[in-house]
């Protein structure tokens, strides 16, 4: 699908998101946004370090995982309402999994396009080997129809992902990712706290990079190409 100015989420957020350190299991140290309500402010944190600061992967421009993540069991609904295992259909593929929610006003329509436009600059062939998985973290409100419809204006191919808030969160916090549950606010609307990051599972099921939030295009499509040939 080709990108055009008037995809969703085009206007882009300039500023640094805040970065943090955290513990995943036996002392796994990982990159991972603070949580942001899209379009609300960012949780304070300790540990926090500046993204210029932190450390890239070699040759990529992503920042590194201190050790890298097997991609967990991940097992939920697809948006035609059928089983999804996420490990067994992304074998083999580079695989961008990212939780958010389809009415955010900014950071998760902006985070889709850039990946679609990043793959539209690069081969087909490697395009062909890229799997972007989105899991709601809102889904009273994102039904199947609504993620499909959703994703369709940024790449058919796009994977969306549904299931109950406490297994989404579990998967979530398997994977770094602070997740809050949705709050509604004075005004009537509805916003839900969540990590920003992108997590980039090699061909052989490991994630060694994130990409944060002001991620340009040019840096995953830089990336791709690299990160399909990463092996263990």
């Amino acid at each position: 699908m080709n990108a055009s100015a008037d995809r969703p989420g085009r206007r882009r957020r300039r500023t640094h998101p805040v970065v943090t350190l955290t513990v995943l299991g036996a002392a796994v140290l990982v990159l991972t946004a603070a949580l942001a309500g899209c379009g609300g402010s960012s949780a304070s944190s300790t540990g926090v370090v500046n993204l210029d600061d932190a450390p890239k992967a070699a040759g990529l421009r992503g920042p590194e995982l201190a050790t890298p993540l097997p991609m967990p069991d991940i097992r939920l609904t697809d948006t035609a309402g059928r089983p999804y295992d996420v490990k067994a259909a992304t074998g083999g593929k580079l695989t961008f999994v990212y939780f958010g929610y389809t009415h955010c006003p900014d950071v998760c329509p902006t985070t889709m396009a850039d990946i679609a436009r990043a793959l539209d600059l690069v081969p087909a062939a490697d395009r062909g080997r890229v799997a972007v998985v989105f899991i709601t973290t809102d889904p009273d409100r994102d039904t199947g129809p609504v993620i499909r419809s959703w994703l369709d204006q940024f790449n058919p191919s796009f994977v969306g992902l549904r299931g109950p808030l406490a297994q989404v969160a579990d998967y979530a916090g398997q994977l770094g990712v602070p997740l809050a549950a949705p709050q509604r606010q004075a005004d009537g609307t509805v916003t839900v706290d969540h990590g920003a990051q992108v997590t980039a599972f090699s061909p052989d099921g490991t994630a060694r990079t994130v990409y944060l939030a002001n991620t340009q295009v040019e840096d995953y499509a830089h990336d791709i190409p690299l990160l399909l040939k990463e092996t263990q």
